[in-house]
């Protein structure tokens, strides 16, 4: 291989394979080839942290073959790249698709293809991953099984797409220049963002400077998407800042790792986020004045010096927990009435 980059995502590559027609011995098989033994894993509530590919398998990955029997693993994004840390990440973004036909931490089973969204970025050191962190998108899954217990979002809920280029599996060589100037783009971004309202209105952000007018920003299940700054503005920002006017103020208690790979960047911290939830609260939640933190894995799209797509998840699970709100019992109170169990569906017969 040509760069360090190029052989990580090389590396991952037999663990992605394993997992698109997903055989659970060769997928356990492909884990302890490319994972460290001793590799530290942070997953989405509630899966939680842990260690090793053994433990990964077993938390995460068999319940969920389990309940999709015809499990299948679809990237839409491949890129890696060196962050302003040292470290050598490589991030992944996709769904995950499968026969919905056994419930899932008590969401109902449908019975239909289901799908969820992914971002799994993994750190490497001497060609093995030594560091995972991944959000998986469980209340897109609710949504689809007319389980959700929260509010309704307020963007456009929808099984979001890969990149428009259909260009995001990013193939080598790494290129150091294209990757910084990806990096140099966002980071500049966020600068501006953060500058409202502590220093002025929206237009302190500068945005027709950094995203085009088309942009698509995909947020996770349970905020939506929105189209253009208008759309980002009004079915994310506005409420999110009207919730935590404080975010932005807490850089010094966070760590982020911005990495690039041709026209892509990404983002991790866990967590990369602190705010108060106060004013006029959040996603149906009445304020509370506690002070959460939220973990986000982004990956962003930039043409021609401009933000054409913008993919983020957040652990919003999480967000609810620390605010004192249980989704899950939430979802069982609401669907108790529903019958649950297995449905007898002949999954990949003829």
């Amino acid at each position: 291989m040509s760069d360090v980059h190029t052989a990580n995502k090389a590396a991952l590559a037999p663990l992605r394979e394993a997992m698109h027609e997903f055989e659970p011995s060769r997928v356990r098989a492909a884990m302890r080839d490319v994972i460290d033994p001793e590799a530290s894993v942070a997953m989405c509530h509630p899966l939680g942290t842990m260690t090793g590919p053994e433990a990964l398998f077993d938390v995460c990955y068999a319940p969920l073959a389990a309940a999709m029997p015809d499990l299948e693993r679809r990237d839409w994004i491949v890129m890696g790249g060196r962050t302003e840390h040292g470290g050598d990440w490589v991030g992944c973004g996709g769904h995950y698709v499968g026969t919905f036909v056994r419930p899932w931490f008590d969401i109902p089973p449908t019975g239909h293809l289901s799908h969820m969204r992914f971002h799994e970025f993994y750190r490497f050191e001497a060609g093995r991953v030594v560091e995972m962190q991944a959000i998986w998108d469980i209340p897109e899954v609710m949504m689809q099984a007319k389980a959700w217990p929260m509010a309704p979002s307020l963007g456009l809920e929808f099984c979001i797409p890969g990149p428009a280029t259909c260009d995001g599996i990013v193939p080598g060589p790494w290129d150091a220049g294209r990757a910084q100037a990806s990096c140099d783009h966002i980071v500049a971004m966020l600068d501006h963002m953060k500058r409202h309202p502590s220093q002025g209105g929206p237009e302190v952000m500068e945005m027709p400077r950094f995203w085009h007018r088309n942009a698509n920003w995909y947020g996770p299940a349970g905020i939506g998407t929105g189209r253009g700054i208008a759309g980002f503005r009004n079915w994310h920002q506005i409420p999110f800042l009207n919730a935590m006017p404080d975010r932005g103020q807490y850089w010094d208690e966070i760590t982020y790792h911005f990495f690039g790979d041709g026209d892509y960047a990404a983002v991790t911290g866990w967590p990369n986020m602190i705010q108060t939830v106060t004013h006029d609260g959040w996603m149906g939640i009445a304020p509370s004045g506690r002070r959460i933190t939220m973990c986000s894995l982004d990956f962003w799209r930039v043409k021609d010096g401009l933000i054409r797509e913008n993919w983020v998840m957040v652990d919003l699970l999480d967000v609810y927990r620390q605010l004192g709100v249980d989704v899950f019992a939430r979802l069982r109170e609401f669907n108790k009435a529903r019958v649950p169990g297995e449905i007898p569906f002949p999954v990949g017969a003829a």
